[in-house]
Parts: structure tokens; C-alpha cells; sequence
């Protein structure tokens, strides 16, 4: 539609340009508005945080190595000892600051019987941090056959 009077005597083509004033209207209020709130982004408050002078040691928690031998023996690090001495054993164990870590070193061949009493046994005497120690598989060649 051509923009124009009712006079038919001048006949004008229509306007074939964008109108760029609206687009740059839009553009400087977007650039007002990010140059008034970009300072406000980034403000913060200066403060002087105090300074620690000493560092923290943390004594390294004590392992205890149990063994359970397939025949059903039980070994307290290295040194053989029967279930009743053992539940003594963690009650003691567990009243310690840091509470030691308990590392179970059972033989694939003993009954799971014996392991399970053993993780009781520990778990009534309060202690928390139990892990199984196991013997890593050798690595298998795993090449695609075609």
C-alpha cells in the first residue's frame, strides 16, 4: 500500500525499504537498560574475613585387619582369636577417638555363616566403618574375535 494523497495525477511505486527507526527505538532502550543495571550486578560489599593461624590435625583412624580363614578361624591383626574375645574386641574398639576402620579379609572359601556373625558382632559393638578387602582378578585378554 503507497503511502501518499488521493491525488491519481502523481503515481508513486510503494516503499521498498525496512523501517530501521523502530528497530533502533528497541535497541537504545535495551542498551540504557543494561548500562543502568550492569553496575548492580556486580556491587558487593567488602568485608576483612578473620585469618586461621593454626591448621587442624586429625590423628589417622586405626585399621584393624580381620581375617576369617575357611575353616572358620578368626585372626585380629595376625594373631588368632575365638568369637567371644573378638566381641570384646570391638567393644573396646569401638569406644576409641577416631572410632578405627575395620577391614574383613575373608577366604572365598569360608562358610558366609562366619562372615555374618562377624559383621553383627561388629555392627552390636558400635562399630561403623567395616569394608571387605578383596584380592583384585588378574586381567583377562578380552581381544574381539572375528
Amino acid at each position: 500500500m503507497a503511502f501518499g494523497g488521493f491525488d491519481n495525477r502523481h503515481k508513486r511505486t510503494p516503499m521498498s525499504e525496512m523501517n530501521m527507526v523502530p528497530l533502533i527505538d528497541v535497541m537504545l532502550v535495551l542498551l540504557v537498560i543494561f548500562i543502568v543495571t550492569a553496575p548492580l550486578l556486580s556491587h558487593s560489599v567488602k568485608i576483612e574475613l578473620p585469618q586461621a593461624s593454626a591448621k587442624t590435625i586429625e590423628a589417622p583412624a586405626e585399621k584393624i585387619t580381620f581375617s576369617i580363614h575357611a575353616d572358620g578361624t578368626l585372626y585380629w591383626n595376625g594373631e588368632a582369636i575365638d568369637r567371644k574375645t573378638a566381641q570384646q574386641q570391638f567393644a573396646v574398639a569401638s569406644k576409641k577417638n577416631p572410632m578405627p576402620e575395620l577391614h574383613i579379609h575373608a577366604d572365598r572359601h569360608s562358610d558366609y555363616q562366619f562372615v555374618a556373625e562377624t559383621l553383627a558382632d561388629a555392627s552390636r559393638a558400635g562399630l561403623t566403618t567395616i569394608g571387605f578387602v578383596t584380592k583384585p582378578q588378574a586381567e583377562k585378554n578380552l581381544s574381539i574375535q572375528p
